[in-house]
């Protein structure tokens, strides 16, 4: 834990940076909040903030205050993803299991590092009795879109976001007590690639990734937003076990994945009919929103570290 808090200084110090050019930006061209990038950047400043807050309190604790922590994200994520689901009074108690059950549960075989078990929990045995509890109450109207719903949102807003701090117990030969400097560089290479990309297709996007889906993804912020983290990722190369030129590769699994997975959450949103998740940052969407790139790229993240690093 030692090496995080060097790291985290010079985090707050580019913070401390960062918000006061972006509120001096503010008070000269657009103090009225008028304009839209100033807004976006600084409420993401305000999330960063808060995630670098946060994630410094729980590693006071260590290993069991960042799983905690996830655990507590887990919950808002969750509540946040159901409420735009369809639902029934027959799956009340599917719910409440999922909630006072599944979620602890899988954080606990977490904290008991249980893998076995930990990665085959969910998408396994949740997502068979919960049907069950579902089925017991009658009510078959939707009943496919109800437990699918159900399903996706426990393994999006629970599973892969488990994987985040499931990378403090991968045991990684010479890398001995920095595994949290893992979840500092996935956080920081996906942050980056959201932000920068959201830049570069205001400043400069034309093309439309997926039009009907997502107007603000360009292929001109696409490149903007990878080449920005990509460059981020190899020059932190050294506070993971990666070589320079692994970390360019992870880097790009991050990217894809975290793209993919921001475009993912944002089709479902479009087909709720909603624009944000929740309203943890007023106008700029809850924790799923905030999150949703990290949370997909977590998953792929875990595998790969654990499948060329870890023994």
């Amino acid at each position: 834990m030692t090496a995080l808090y060097p790291i985290l200084g010079s985090v707050i110090a580019i913070l401390i940076a960062l918000s006061l050019i972006t509120a001096l930006v503010r008070e000269q061209f657009a103090p009225d909040g008028s304009n839209d990038v100033v807004e976006t950047i600084n409420a993401t400043l305000v999330v960063w903030w808060g995630m670098v807050i946060v994630f410094w309190l729980a590693s006071l604790v260590g290993h069991t205050g960042v799983i905690l922590l996830f655990l507590a994200l887990s919950f808002a994520a969750l509540r946040e993803f159901l409420t735009l689901t369809t639902k029934k009074r027959a799956d009340h108690y599917a719910l409440l299991l999922a909630f006072v059950f599944v979620l602890p549960f899988q954080y606990y075989l977490l904290w008991i590092d249980w893998y076995g078990l930990y990665s085959i929990f969910i998408p396994v045995y949740a997502f068979l009795i919960l049907p069950v509890v579902s089925v017991l109450r009658g009510a078959t109207q939707d009943f496919l879109i109800r437990v699918a719903e159900t399903q996706w949102a426990l393994m999006i807003c629970v599973f892969c976001a488990s994987h985040v701090p499931a990378l403090l117990l991968l045991d990684i030969p010479g890398f001995e007590g920095g595994n949290v400097l893992l979840i500092v560089y996935l956080v920081a290479v996906v942050q980056i690639n959201d932000l920068m990309h959201y830049l570069f297709a205001k400043l400069v996007g034309r093309r439309k990734v997926v039009p009907h889906i997502e107007a603000s993804k360009t292929w001109e912020g696409v490149t903007g937003g990878f080449v920005s983290a990509l460059l981020l990722g190899t020059l932190l190369w050294w506070i993971t076990p990666f070589a320079p030129w692994q970390a360019f590769l992870v880097s790009l699994v991050l990217c894809l994945s975290g793209l993919g997975g921001h475009m993912v959450m944002t089709a479902i949103k479009r087909d709720r009919g909603v624009k944000d998740w929740g309203h943890l940052v007023p106008g700029h969407g809850g924790f799923v929103d905030r999150l949703d790139s990290v949370i997909f790229a977590a998953p792929l993240f875990f595998h790969t570290v654990r499948y060329f690093w870890a023994v």
